[in-house]
């Protein structure tokens, strides 16, 4: 690349970074948002703006001033339910409890590596990626287990360090929305895309689940394995060429690789044995005839899908994370008693500090987004904007996730960005006949495709620390450069197969549908 070319992209990334971090942190931002709907509320409830609830046939709504008398009462009397009823805050700290426990023994880091150490050499780069996307049941682990872990394998291998880092990056944070269990992720952002929908529609709201993209991102893992293979070998390593630097000897690199231990075999074992006694478990509380977490109504799919199971999978995948946490910390010594495992959960709820911080001000925001009604009456006219335009179907679904894929640039966490999305966007996809679901889906393709290429993603600094280890010049822009190819492959061949899903009417998740007919 001529120096011409390097400088016009790397003042593009210059300026990436310089309005990101302009911007300010994303709890002052949803304070900041809080208070611009207080005010916008005051300017335009006197415009006597209204629109008819797209639920309720004949009820008009009217945005409502929260800077009155009323309106003030509202504020304070309401600031602790807010926080409290943020959708995804006791969800995701309850399901946190159980992965902490997993986590914090080193069962997900022991899984993690054994995995990639067992695959067949010819396909090392298959197995890094495939392990990259599964390691977002997690939660972060990956970042830190895998992409150092790739490098030395590479490079063991006698190949470039820096594409089995590529490759391992692009996994974790890539394809963070893919995995073949439901994770945190799909806890996060479900509830506030439940609570978004309520908004039009409670009764529909009321039969979501957090499972709602599961048939799709159970199926994407194996798209996105394959494409990240195919572009580390086809664009990354010729790319990178062969490594001369001086921790390229493979017998050094190879005396790097740590293998499980005995202990850590053995409690791979029993955690198996015991996550396998917990999925039986469950299947006995679901699957016979009258089982206590069935449902009433409908034939037996109906009993499943519409089903007290569905809404108990907070609890359920906490505990599955949890059951072989203990037996594998209890086999490796690591959990002693249980004030161990007090201690390991207590510091998971400590690590998750920051979210409940962001969850007062994110509570805030968005309950006052609903109670003034602007929720409703920006969905009405934004659906009513569009449809004027004829911007619908296909168009309407990519110009929604290159908007997403643009802000990500800016604003790395995905659940600050659902939380300001979400209450927009969902009313309005509704409003067009599209599914809550779907608008959740077409999100998060954007958001975890576009991850890798912003430097204000948390652990973008980690990684490129990890790289600096093989090469001391990597900076954000080496950086950027090298996961861009990942960056784009994923964003284009994840949203086709989204539209040819979407075209196809297949539900994303169990009574996840395509349309919504409201």
């Amino acid at each position: 690349m001529d120096k011409q070319k390097k400088g016009i992209f790397q003042r593009f990334l210059d300026g990436i970074e310089f309005i990101g971090n302009k911007l300010p942190h994303p709890v002052t931002l949803f304070a900041i948002l809080a208070l611009i709907v207080l005010v916008l509320s005051a300017a335009l409830q006197p415009l006597g703006i209204s629109v008819e609830h797209p639920g309720e046939e004949g009820e008009m709504v009217e945005i409502k001033n929260l800077l009155n008398a009323e309106g003030l009462q509202y504020i304070f009397g309401s600031m602790t339910d807010n926080f409290i009823g943020f959708a995804p805050l006791g969800v995701v700290l309850v399901t946190m409890l159980g992965i902490g426990v997993a986590e914090r023994t080193g069962l997900i880091s022991a899984l993690l590596r054994g995995f990639v150490l067992s695959v067949p050499r010819r396909f090392i780069t298959l197995g890094l990626v495939f392990a990259g996307v599964m390691s977002s049941v997690a939660s972060d682990a990956g970042y830190v287990v895998l992409p150092p872990l790739g490098a030395l394998i590479f490079a063991a291998m006698g190949r470039h360090p820096l594409a089995g880092l590529a490759a391992a990056f692009a996994g974790v944070s890539a394809g963070f929305s893919a995995n073949l269990v439901l994770s945190g992720t799909d806890v996060m952002l479900g509830e506030l895309t439940i609570q978004a929908a309520s908004v039009i529609d409670p009764a529909y709201a009321e039969t979501m689940n957090i499972a709602m993209n599961w048939f799709f991102i159970a199926a994407s893992v194996f798209l996105l394995t394959l494409i990240g293979t195919w572009v580390t070998e086809r664009i990354v390593v010729p790319r990178l060429g062969e490594y001369k630097g001086e921790n390229g000897d493979a017998e050094a690199n190879e005396d790097q690789l740590e293998g499980l231990k005995p202990v850590e075999k053995k409690g791979l074992i029993w955690a198996g044995v015991s996550l396998a006694i917990g999925l039986v478990l469950t299947a006995l509380l679901v699957l016979p005839p009258n089982a206590p977490l069935q449902g009433t109504e409908g034939n037996y799919m109906d009993r499943i899908i519409q089903s007290p199971f569905m809404s108990s999978l907070v609890p359920i995948i906490a505990i599955l994370f949890l059951l072989p946490g203990l037996v594998y910390g209890k086999v490796t010594k690591v959990i002693r008693n249980d004030k161990d495992v007090a201690a390991q959960m207590s510091d998971t709820m400590a690590s998750m500090g920051m979210f409940i911080v962001l969850a007062f001000t994110a509570g805030q925001f968005v309950a006052y987004f609903n109670e003034s009604n602007m929720g409703t009456v920006l969905g009405v006219y934004g659906a009513e904007f569009l449809d004027s335009i004829n911007l619908t179907g296909v168009p309407l679904i990519l110009m929604f996730v290159l908007i997403t894929g643009f802000i990500n640039l800016f604003i790395g966490s995905a659940s600050a960005k659902w939380a300001m999305m979400a209450p927009i966007f969902v009313p309005i996809m509704m409003q067009l006949g599209y599914s809550p679901e779907l608008t959740q889906m077409a999100y998060r393709v954007a958001d975890s495709s576009t991850n890798i290429i912003t430097p204000l993603m948390t652990y973008f600094a980690v990684i490129i620390a990890f790289a600096q280890k093989y090469d001391k010049k990597v900076g954000i822009g080496t950086m950027v450069s090298t996961m861009l190819p990942y960056s784009l492959y994923f964003l284009v061949g994840w949203t086709l197969m989204l539209v040819v899903w979407m075209l196809l009417g297949i539900p994303l998740g169990p009574g996840s549908p395509i349309e919504y007919g409201g």
